[in-house]
């Protein structure tokens, strides 16, 4: 019926000879357009045969490259596709996200529910329901539209018609702008309507929003929410429609078995991770210089954790290391002043010298253990400490050995005296001490310790520290200390009942079972604590094993030598050796 009746518009009125022209007849300059899409089609695949403009009014056109397929074609309506967008706008602006929808049961429903329904699932809104509604019946308001419809002619050029069509706007009487876009499309904004219903039945129209479609992505709708009067059954609140509550920050959604996606438990983050707005899918991990704060709705900066001189740990430290530092100068000072005096001859003047000043150099190192690392510290502390600290044990060793040796020497026959001298004590400290350097320059050239950071042992802190690079080459300069602590001290274990009035066999015993005490001790707390108060148990190690030698071996002289002077004669010396 559709194409009869367009083609006799273009036949002769009293007859019906399509593409023939018979006689004299009108020149057909457009066609007005069926109010469904299907008829629009219809006429629009005659009409564009003969390029006869045609204007329709009715639902729109929802066909895919249309304005190629129907280039003559210009649709009074706006495209739908900006209804349903202004909808999904609406809807999320309220925050609605449970909703029922509504279509009638035809081809055009079908369209809307397979146009909607993705839009919804793509903007975080479900559908609780769908409910089609029986389709009216449009045929006999149709016949008649099309029967006047015929009756509008004029003698215009076709084609005039069609370039005056494609470039028209003008003010209508609502005074907007009508206009059609590159596909023949009107060009038009949407009012958002309040429907203001009152007890006594009547209702009100008042507008309280405009949807722009040409506006730049998510400005389109424009709501003034003051002047929105809702059902008195919502007592002037926004109604709420959601299936569930938000998940608010530092939980995320957890989906329900067999709901749809708007349907949702709330999950507390796991530890360590965040979640900073309402309903995430998932909570996130902070950057690594952050953490989570307490409620694990957002991100701490993580505090610095390096020993410094600002802090109280930090200052008594540092005190106790200047502290015993000038006790071994004032004791180096004194032996240097009584150093003819038997006691101070008595037992290796250099091998004295060597360890109190080692020893001095034991204390200030671990100055480098305090404050930021950095590469230079890194790479030095270490391996100075194991140095020194190896030369401070040589020294104990060769005074043992060398009190050892004297003793047997002083035997008739007895063939040591050939190997008493400097030159045995200052071999066996070379020797010893070398072998240590050996290990710490292989140490630096394998693996040098460096400047890291570590931001997984502590909650909320970023350890500063120096990375061994090869803990075994660590473990290995602790180890050559321990065995040479334990040599000097089986030694003087054995020499510690010798006849001698100055001899340091016992007070080396017992040094070296206090070095070896603090440092078995040392391993298992070492490992088992991080940050700054693992490098203040390495620095106490150190104090507490360098002041345990400085204290047994040097203390008992300067007792002597200071509070004793009587004991510190000849004869005395001579009457210890009977």
């Amino acid at each position: 019926m559709t194409y009869k009746a367009t083609l006799s518009l273009l036949s002769k009125q009293q007859r019906f000879v399509p593409n023939f022209c018979c006689d004299n007849q009108n020149k057909l300059i457009a066609f007005i357009g069926g109010s469904i899409s299907e008829i629009s089609v219809n006429m629009a695949i005659i009409s564009a045969m003969h390029k006869t403009p045609q204007l329709t009014y009715g639902s729109f056109l929802a066909v895919q490259h249309g304005k190629m397929l129907f280039p003559f074609l210009y649709q009074m309506v706006p495209n739908e596709a900006y209804q349903y967008m202004g909808a999904v706008r609406l809807l999320q602006h309220f925050r609605w996200t449970w909703v029922g929808l509504l279509a009638v049961a035809d081809d055009k429903g079908d369209q809307f529910l397979q146009t909607m329904v993705p839009m919804l699932s793509q903007n975080g809104i479900c559908y609780a329901f769908i409910l089609r509604i029986p389709k009216c019946n449009y045929v006999d308001k149709l016949i008649e539209l099309l029967i006047q419809q015929r009756k509008n002619y004029e003698i215009v050029a076709d084609r005039k018609v069609h370039h005056f069509l494609s470039r028209v706007i003008f003010n209508n009487s609502a005074r907007e702008i009508v206009h059609f876009d590159g596909n023949g499309e009107m060009v038009a904004s949407f009012d958002v309507t309040n429907w203001m219903m009152f007890s006594n039945g009547s209702v009100m129209r008042v507008k309280v929003g405009r949807l722009e479609p040409q506006a730049p992505p998510g400005k389109e709708l424009t709501i003034h929410d003051d002047q929105i009067v809702w059902h008195q059954s919502f007592n002037q609140a926004l109604p709420v429609s959601i299936c569930n509550d938000n998940c608010y920050p530092g939980y995320s959604r957890k989906k329900k078995e067999g709901e749809r996606f708007c349907c949702y438990d709330c999950a507390r983050c796991p530890e360590g991770k965040t979640s900073h707005q309402k309903d995430m899918d998932t909570c996130v991990n902070c950057p690594e210089d952050q953490y989570p704060n307490k409620d694990q709705t957002g991100c701490i900066p993580r505090v610095p954790n390096y020993l410094t001189y600002k802090e109280t740990l930090g200052i008594i430290l540092a005190i106790l290391i200047i502290s015993f530092s000038l006790i071994t100068i004032l004791i180096l000072g004194t032996f240097r002043k009584h150093n003819k005096t038997p006691i101070v001859k008595a037992n290796n003047q250099t091998l004295t010298y060597t360890l109190l000043i080692s020893l001095l150099l034991c204390f200030l190192c671990s100055l480098l253990f305090i404050g930021q690392p950095g590469m230079v510290t890194c790479l030095l502390r270490q391996t100075i400490f194991g140095i020194v600290f190896s030369v401070a044990l040589s020294s104990v060793l060769a005074k043992t050995i060398t009190v050892v040796l004297a003793f047997m020497a002083t035997k008739p026959g007895s063939r040591m005296r050939k190997w008493i001298g400097k030159g045995l004590a200052n071999s066996i400290v070379l020797s010893c001490s070398s072998i240590q350097v050996g290990i710490c320059t292989v140490w630096l050239f394998v693996s040098p310790p460096f400047p890291d950071v570590d931001m997984q042992s502590l909650d909320g802190e970023i350890i500063l520290e120096c990375n061994e690079g090869s803990a075994t080459m660590f473990y290995c300069v602790l180890g050559y200390m321990g065995f040479l602590a334990i040599v000097s001290f089986i030694v003087a274990f054995l020499a510690r009942k010798l006849p001698d009035s100055f001899n340091e066999a016992k007070f080396i015993t017992f040094s070296m079972l206090v070095f070896c005490t603090v440092w078995l001790s040392f391993v298992p707390t070492y490992l088992s604590t991080k940050g700054k108060y693992m490098v203040a148990v390495e620095i106490f190690s150190i104090l507490s094993s360098s002041a345990g030698l400085l204290g047994c071996i040097f203390f008992p002289k300067c007792y002597i030598i200071a509070l004793r002077p009587e004991l510190n004669n000849r004869d005395q010396l001579i009457r210890g050796r009977k």
